[in-house]
């Protein structure tokens, strides 16, 4: 079966399961994990700007798409010519029908169980020792913040944090005044490429919060990412214990 992602996680998870550049025909140019294999697969635009002509010269047996981060009207287009699958992942559990969907279609069901009882082990050894008041940002000029209804929230409440804008939806923005009380902000590397000279700016406004940039991969990547992810959650959580502890 030859299949187009336009989603960057499922790009990384069809490879994961055992995928080759031979079944998986076409990805966006945000598709970089892995990064030996991605490269040898044709970039049919970004997630938001697909090149539906790209697409149809493939001849594609399958689309897969995401809800939030593909365009309704284009993913719409598609479907007038070939069969698309749109996903929609908030949480863990989700997730884990992703996988499991994603393995039967493929016939790669037994790695795709081996993945979520990985994300599952992942996610139970990785918790901080007391809850710690969390605001997490995901983009500047404005601040924007995640709500209680993203994959984000689920992985921060997940592994113990407790994130300041449970009460909001989505991607609130936000102004600097509004972290008054976190003990910790996070500043996810993506979407928005926050740097060093980021925190600082937010140090001179609140000089004894802990203000970190996170990998924002390990927050939002569903699929097999999070599998992927054991290392670099206990370093965060040791980080926070010791901060905190």
């Amino acid at each position: 079966m030859k299949v187009v992602s336009l989603v960057p996680s499922i790009t990384e998870a069809l490879f994961d399961l055992g995928l080759t550049e031979n079944e998986v025909i076409g990805r966006t140019k945000f598709c970089i994990h892995p990064t030996d294999l991605v490269k040898k697969v044709p970039v049919i635009g970004g997630t938001k700007n697909i090149n539906t002509e790209k697409i149809k010269a493939l001849q594609p047996d399958l689309i897969l798409a995401n809800k939030e981060e593909n365009v309704k009207e284009q993913v719409e287009t598609l479907m007038d010519d070939f069969k698309v699958i749109v996903s929609n992942v908030e949480n863990i559990e989700d997730n884990y029908y992703l996988l499991k969907h994603l393995g039967k279609i493929f016939n790669k069901e037994d790695k795709a169980q081996l993945f979520n009882l990985k994300i599952y082990d992942v996610l139970h050894q990785s918790k901080i020792n007391q809850k710690v008041k969390t605001a997490y940002l995901i983009w500047k000029n404005p601040y924007m913040t995640i709500g209680s209804d993203t994959f984000i929230h689920k992985i921060l409440e997940e592994i113990g944090f407790e994130n300041i804008f449970k009460d909001k939806k989505r991607y609130p923005v936000i102004e600097t005044e509004d972290l008054a009380d976190a003990e910790v902000i996070m500043l996810s590397s993506e979407p928005f490429p926050f740097k060093e000279k980021h925190i600082e700016e937010l140090k001179a406004f609140y000089p004894d919060k802990k203000v970190m940039i996170v990998d924002g991969e390990a927050f939002s990547w569903y699929g097999t990412h999070i599998a992927k992810c054991e290392n670099y959650f206990k370093e965060l959580i040791k980080d926070i214990d010791v901060s905190f502890g």
